[in-house]
């Protein structure tokens, strides 16, 4: 009998004390797909393993820089059945290059390629260089069927960069709420997904920085705050620290798939707000690439997403654009609007 009755206090004593475990706010930091990402969570343990594992898994099947990866896999045309965030990541990238006409497009690394990174190559890139790399670059050449990816030409690419960090984002985010976690942040490579609070009970806080003339990347002066009260993605392109100068205009660094020459337009930076990051990602480098007119035309037709974009105007002036649903999420704008009224 006493035996039963001191099982029955353990029992008791293991659940009260795992009920009354205080909760308290984690921050977790590392490195995928070379480059960093930063967690902060409120929960009641450490997830460090979790996370890591998880993190390693999808290492597994986006990095084309892992041979041993689903998509290094189809790259090399080795036979290879795509996993669920593959299928994911896929599909988002044909529904943007739907709504992007084209522009944006996971087939085009092999163009980056060949201009070089800053467009280093670009006194050696011929027109016939271009039109041979075409034959093999377009999203419609490549789809789905079932788990096998099909490719038209086996030379062939894809390249996930420009929507797999935010996808990972949201990935982990994934994961912390199966943990029970209720408010987070993660960020990896500058996309992030957030949900809730911060440890202050504020909503979550991401800045924009200002367009610096610096290739050195030092400078990191915040430009404006994108404030998130609700679950959500924010991500942002841009490569005006690295811009190019035609006949007095700064352009951004951004290949035009179609064409296979740099896109010329004058979007220096592109923040995008939607309900996941892997759709904020992959927008903000269609916007890019888009320019502002078409931009502007385009999200009215996506839903679920906000736009704040950053461009130079005829005059070489840097100039600001938002949508209207934006302003909800930029804390100084609205106290600015409030006070104008």
């Amino acid at each position: 009998m006493y035996k039963k009755i001191y099982l029955v206090l353990s029992l008791w004593i293991l659940i009260f004390t795992a009920c009354t475990k205080q909760k308290q706010y984690f921050e977790e930091s590392g490195s995928v797909f070379h480059t960093i990402y930063h967690i902060k969570y409120e929960g009641s343990e450490l997830l460090t393993e979790k996370i890591d594992a998880e993190l390693q898994k999808f290492n597994l099947s986006l990095n084309p820089f892992n041979p041993n990866s689903i998509i290094s896999k189809v790259n090399q045309n080795e036979p290879v059945e795509a996993d669920d965030w593959f299928i994911e990541v896929f599909n988002k990238a044909k529904e943007v290059s739907d709504h992007s006409e084209g522009v944006f497009d996971i087939t085009c690394a092999p163009l980056v390629n060949l201009w070089g990174f800053g467009f280093s190559k670009m006194d050696s890139v011929t027109p016939q260089m271009i039109d041979s790399i075409k034959q093999f670059v377009g999203y419609q050449k490549v789809r789905l069927d079932g788990r096998k990816v099909i490719k038209d030409d086996p030379r062939i690419l894809l390249n996930c960069s420009a929507i797999a960090k935010g996808y990972a984002s949201d990935v982990i985010a994934r994961l912390l709420e199966r943990e029970g976690v209720e408010n987070y942040m993660v960020e990896i490579g500058g996309e992030v997904t957030m949900k809730g609070v911060n440890q202050n009970g504020k909503c979550w806080r991401i800045g924009i920085n200002k367009p610096e003339d610096d290739s050195t990347g030092i400078k990191n002066d915040v430009g404006e705050v994108v404030e998130l009260c609700k679950k959500g993605g924010v991500a942002t392109s841009g490569n005006y620290r690295n811009y190019y100068i035609k006949d007095g205009k700064k352009y951004a660094h951004t290949i035009d798939p179609r064409t296979g020459y740099p896109s010329e337009q004058s979007i220096l930076s592109a923040t995008i707000v939607a309900d996941d990051c892997i759709t904020a990602d992959a927008y903000a480098t269609a916007f890019m690439a888009m320019g502002l007119e078409k931009a502007r035309e385009a999200a009215k037709n996506i839903p679920g997403i906000e736009y704040y974009v950053i461009y130079t105007d005829e005059n070489g002036k840097h100039q600001i654009e938002y949508s209207t649903g934006m302003l909800q999420f930029l804390p100084n704008r609205k106290i600015e609007a409030l006070l104008s009224e």
